[in-house]
C-alpha cells in the first residue's frame, strides 16, 4: 500500500522529469519459422524519469516495487569542455506503467492526458477480458520460473 503523500510527490517528479511513449502501429519483425518478415500491429509503451540524483530514483524504484533502474549513458561534453554529470533512469513498460499511472492519476497534471491514455487502453481490453489483475500477472510469472 503506496501512502497518498508517496503517490503525489511521484506524480509531481514524474510531470517535471517523467515521459510516457504510448504507441501503436504496424511493425516488422521477423518470422517464427523460416525466412522473411511479417507486419504486425504492434504496441510500444513505456514511462520513465530520468534525473542525476540516484537516491531518489532508488526511493521511487522501492515504493512502486516495478520497472527498473539503470545507468543513462553520457554523450558529448558541454560547450565549456566538462563532462555532463551521470544520469539515471527508472523505467517500467506494459502493465507495470498501468499500475503506476492508476497509482498517480489522481495527482498528475502536466502528464495527464497520456495517463489517461494507458489507463484507457488497459480499461478497454479488461472489459474484452484479455486483462488479468497484476497480482494475478505476478503469480503466473512465479509459477513458471
Amino acid at each position: 500500500m503506496v501512502p497518498d503523500t508517496d503517490k503525489a510527490y511521484i506524480a509531481g517528479l514524474f510531470d517535471g522529469e517523467g515521459s510516457i511513449h504510448f504507441k501503436r502501429g504496424p511493425e516488422k519483425k521477423k518470422k517464427h519459422k523460416g525466412k522473411g518478415y511479417r507486419i504486425s500491429n504492434s504496441l510500444r509503451l513505456s514511462m520513465e524519469i530520468t534525473m542525476t540524483d540516484q537516491s531518489v530514483l532508488m526511493w521511487v524504484h522501492e515504493v512502486l516495487g516495478v520497472g527498473t533502474l539503470t545507468d543513462k549513458p553520457r554523450k558529448g561534453k558541454r560547450v565549456d569542455g566538462t563532462p555532463y554529470l551521470k544520469q539515471y533512469r527508472w523505467r517500467c513498460t506494459f502493465r507495470d506503467a498501468y499500475y503506476v499511472c492508476c497509482l498517480i492519476w489522481p495527482f498528475a497534471h502536466t502528464k495527464l492526458p497520456k495517463i489517461q491514455q494507458v489507463i484507457e487502453h488497459y480499461t478497454q481490453q479488461a472489459l474484452k477480458g484479455n486483462v488479468i489483475s497484476l497480482e494475478e500477472y505476478k503469480m503466473v510469472k512465479r509459477d513458471v520460473r
